[in-house]
């Protein structure tokens, strides 16, 4: 039976998905808005604080360092590959805790209850990637 030339030299999409770096840049890439944000709360503490008091949220000290250690935590986990699950559970429920204290675009006026509430459908489908993440790491 003749193969095609494609197939005689392999699939390079398969060859691509299924390399160890690739992988590795998704979950980097995946997890960036957590610790990126996770690195500046942690690098600027006091800006980290008082968005913490913008947001009503005491004491706001307390609530920094736990958003600090979810976002890094959370996603060392994924980058790592290690208890990736656990890693994207955490985030994804901290991203749905966001939404009703931070995007509560229900109780804004125009034009920011638009602008909200394109992000609050960002922040469901970045949800649904976290849910992802955890069912093929599992």
């Amino acid at each position: 039976m003749a193969t095609s030339q494609a197939e005689s030299f392999g699939n390079p999409l398969s060859a691509l998905t299924s390399s160890g770096w690739f992988g590795t840049l998704a979950r980097i890439l995946l997890t960036f808005m957590y610790w990126g944000s996770g690195l500046s709360k942690l690098i600027d503490f006091n800006g980290g604080v008082a968005e913490m008091q913008h947001f009503g949220l005491e004491p706001a000290v307390f609530f920094n360092i736990a958003v600090i250690v979810t976002q890094l935590g959370g996603s060392a986990l994924i980058i790592l590959n290690r208890h990736a699950w656990l890693g994207a559970g955490a985030l994804a429920v901290f991203t749905a805790l966001t939404i009703p204290i931070a995007h509560n675009f229900w109780a804004m006026g125009e034009p920011m209850k638009t602008l909200e509430f394109y992000v609050v459908m960002e922040h469901v489908t970045v949800i649904g990637a976290m849910m992802v993440m955890a069912w093929k790491s599992r």
